[in-house]
């Protein structure tokens, strides 16, 4: 079973990506499109726990956490990892990604939020299908 705390993660991690898909600056979109891949990836350590024996004290990522709980997405963590400088860059508003980093982050975290709800025995349909296409 799914607890609600993943089910309200998941649908975090939904507004976030539809806030992407209407931002008007390539930092807000990328910004936006990180924080829903990393609050799906929150989605699965609510469900699947903590790595056995850690301790709560210490302050570990997301990123660092997923790959130990779900092996799977050991490769989506390293690749949303690297993009978390970008990110808080991205949040303070400097201009540190083009119009086709952002779009193409933005279709990462879709793709990344298919799979964790398909995981998770979630539906989910692609937000992107409507035909998303930035001109810029």
């Amino acid at each position: 079973a799914v607890p609600p705390a993943a089910h309200d993660l998941i649908a975090a991690s939904r507004r976030s990506l539809s806030e992407a898909i209407v931002a008007t600056t390539p930092a807000e979109r990328y910004a936006c499109a990180h924080l829903a891949a990393l609050r799906a990836a929150a989605a699965v350590l609510a469900t699947r726990g903590r790595p056995n024996g850690r301790s709560r004290r210490r302050v570990r990522s997301v990123w660092a956490l997923l790959p130990e709980v779900a092996g799977e997405f050991a490769e989506w963590a390293g690749f949303f990892a690297a993009g978390a400088r970008k990110r808080t860059a991205a949040e303070a508003g400097i201009p540190c990604v083009t119009h086709r980093e952002a779009d193409d982050l933005m279709r990462d975290a879709d793709t990344f939020l298919t799979r964790v709800t398909g995981s998770l025995g979630l539906p989910h349909q692609s937000m992107l299908i409507a035909g998303f296409r930035h001109c810029g």
